[in-house]
């Protein structure tokens, strides 16, 4: 890696540079001399990245690796909307001081609907950490990962690190744009397998039992099941409370047996960041609902149309 990725630049105190790779060695290079730097500069480090890269990492970086707070992306970033809040909170814990980032959201195995909340993550990132002094470096794998997902990429890194050269990419779009497209239509299940349920206000604890029963129909652990259910309520709760006072509860399961609840209603979501960044304690209709579910399910997935808010949730067995 040069120097440029271990100067804050001139031009602010938020740098975020996807890092392309194709062998391992480089990977290990490339991000270990990026914690190397960092601790040289006493800027807390943080590595978020895949479990096996994880393991390899602490035995590049040797003795220093006590100093590094890692992560396995794969449980963190399960679900991708829960991977800005933890790198916030880093961030937050260290007030006073930059801090440096390695967060590796998207591997080869990722589904396309986790790709895409993936995506939006790292195009939010942009917003979210516009004014703070941080560098949250992002690698992708260019043997593995499909062209479209490195093109991505560069639309949401505004720098691009590739056989050691780093330079502004030219590919960079405003968060907003990049949202937008990931905005693709949710496919449809099929329709025998559907349970349908509409609601409205008055009905909410009936919603919770019909749920439940149908939870308790499929592989889903005790555990899970609970999960589920408890997602559901939020989100039956804020279409009653936000989103026109009724709404539409779909359920039906994956061929993977993990199960899904959809909730559509007539709200809309102004924030793009509502649910992926914790609420604080005083905050009004700050999205305490959202951030639950977020933190409930292994993925998330949002639509906002001119006729309404969509809500796709999915728990795994």
């Amino acid at each position: 890696m040069n120097e440029s990725v271990a100067a804050r630049p001139a031009t602010g105190p938020f740098v975020h540079p996807a890092l392309f790779y194709r062998t391992t060695e480089g990977y290990l290079r490339a991000v270990g001399d990026f914690a190397r730097r960092a601790l040289e500069a006493a800027e807390p480090c943080f590595i978020a990245v895949p479990g096996l890269r994880v393991a390899a990492l602490r035995s590049a970086l040797g003795d220093v690796a006590a100093e590094v707070e890692f992560a396995d992306m794969t449980v963190l970033g399960r679900n991708p909307g829960r991977i800005l809040a933890a790198l916030q909170g880093f961030a937050d814990r260290h007030p006073d001081r930059p801090v440096r980032i390695v967060g590796e959201p998207i591997w080869a195995g990722r589904s396309r609907a986790e790709i895409l909340e993936a995506t939006r993550h790292e195009a939010l990132i942009n917003t979210a950490f516009a004014r703070r002094g941080a560098t949250i470096l992002c690698p992708y794998d260019l043997t593995a990962l499909h062209a479209a997902v490195v093109g991505d990429a560069r639309r949401t890194h505004p720098t691009v690190i590739e056989d050691g050269t780093d330079l502004p990419s030219l590919h960079y779009t405003d968060p907003a744009v990049v949202c937008a497209d990931c905005d693709q239509p949710l496919p449809e299940p099929e329709p025998a397998g559907v349970m349908r349920v509409a609601y409205s206000g008055g009905e909410l604890a009936a919603v919770r039992h019909r749920a439940d029963s149908w939870a308790r129909s499929t592989a889903l652990r005790p555990a899970r099941r609970d999960d589920l259910v408890l997602a559901i309520g939020e989100a039956v709760a804020n279409s009653v409370a936000h989103g026109g006072g009724s709404g539409v509860l779909r359920l039906w399961t994956r061929g993977d047996g993990a199960a899904v609840a959809e909730i559509h209603d007539a709200g809309q979501l102004s924030d793009p960041l509502a649910g992926r960044s914790r609420p604080s304690l005083t905050s009004g209709n700050g999205g305490r609902g959202l951030w639950m579910i977020h933190q409930l399910c292994d993925l998330v997935e949002i639509r906002a149309t001119p006729t309404g808010l969509t809500l796709r949730l999915h728990v795994c067995a």
